[in-house]
């Protein structure tokens, strides 16, 4: 079974109305050829800077504009940052991800503090990976000789409907960031969120984006929105989890080498419904009570659906760069 390299939307739609059965194991096959079908990465997602974000996000309690139960909160100190980081490595983290907060990174003090969590981090042995906002040439390299394995920055959406999200950044913004970590040589995280109102073209046609990039990403994350209050979503009814089961078979068929993370939403998975993601190609779980400010399962909780289903944790540093 060779993977395809290039993928047109029509193709992508044809998967798309495929019977699910046939769609499950299409996509297990493909993940049987480039990952062991028993190992799964945890990684432990960790907020050093919460609240505050001047973007309009509609999804996101992070936003100022929005009133919501998150407010602006100081630069988590270096010494609490490595404790949670050694901790979650103690239960089996293999990728500690750090997020702020922030539009863009910026020179100063602040950035400089993240460059001595990101050394701190990658002393202990696994990967570190930041998700910061907008970055230039320069912080990228910055990152990397600090020891940043990689870059998360999402799409979101598709880049027609990904206007009705945000309108304080610019789909070609993302896209600049993506290309600027990808110059300097970092690993690229990037997926998108689920469940806004998109309709289904819309999450082929992110898929179809993340194909073209040049190297493909490394790691997807795929996150069900989990309504806020506060937020312009907050009404939104949850997708259906075979809406979420098709496109994690179809990241997996039309992304065979990344790595598939099951991010926000797990909390209000049932373990059968995520037997059938990771029965679809996903390979990855952030574990640990919280993800940024949204809840998901408890570490003992989830110890236990790895265990039940027979996963074990993947080592780091254990896959390629790019597909």
């Amino acid at each position: 079974m060779e993977s395809k390299e290039k993928w047109s939307l029509e193709e992508l739609e044809v998967l798309d109305q495929r019977p699910l059965f046939q769609l499950l194991s299409q996509a297990n096959g493909v993940h049987a050829l480039h990952h062991p079908l028993d190992e799964v990465q945890v990684c432990n997602l960790i907020s050093i800077k919460t609240g505050g974000c001047q973007e309009d996000c509609k999804y996101c309690a992070q936003s100022s504009r929005y009133q919501t139960s998150i407010g602006a909160q100081p630069m988590m100190k270096y010494d609490k940052v490595l404790d949670d980081a050694r901790h979650a490595v103690a239960r089996g983290a293999t990728r500690i991800c750090l997020g702020a907060a922030w539009r863009e990174v910026r020179d100063g003090k602040a950035f400089d503090g993240i460059l001595s969590m990101i050394k701190g981090i990658a002393d202990l042995g696994v990967e570190v990976c930041c998700t910061l906002g907008m970055l230039k040439e320069h912080h990228a390299r910055q990152l990397k000789e600090a020891g940043l394995y990689a870059y998360n920055h999402n799409l979101d959406s598709s880049e027609k409907f990904y206007p009705t999200i945000i309108t304080t950044r610019t789909y070609q913004d993302r896209l600049k960031t993506i290309e600027t970590v990808q110059q300097t040589g970092i690993s690229v995280c990037c997926g998108g969120i689920i469940g806004m109102g998109e309709e289904s073209t819309d999450r082929l046609e992110m898929l179809l984006t993340l194909t073209r990039l040049n190297p493909q990403p490394e790691s997807v994350p795929i996150n069900r929105l989990s309504p806020i209050p506060g937020t312009p979503l907050q009404d939104h009814r949850p997708l259906s989890i075979w809406e979420m089961v098709r496109l994690v078979a179809i990241t997996r068929i039309v992304l065979p080498r990344a790595m598939i993370r099951l991010s926000s939403g797990r909390l209000e998975m049932s373990y059968e419904e995520q037997a059938l993601c990771f029965l679809a190609g996903a390979n990855s779980i952030f574990m640990g009570e919280k993800l940024l400010t949204v809840g998901n399962p408890s570490i003992d909780k989830d110890e236990a659906m790895l265990q039940l289903f027979g996963l074990r944790k993947r080592g780091a540093f254990m896959g390629g760069k790019a597909c």
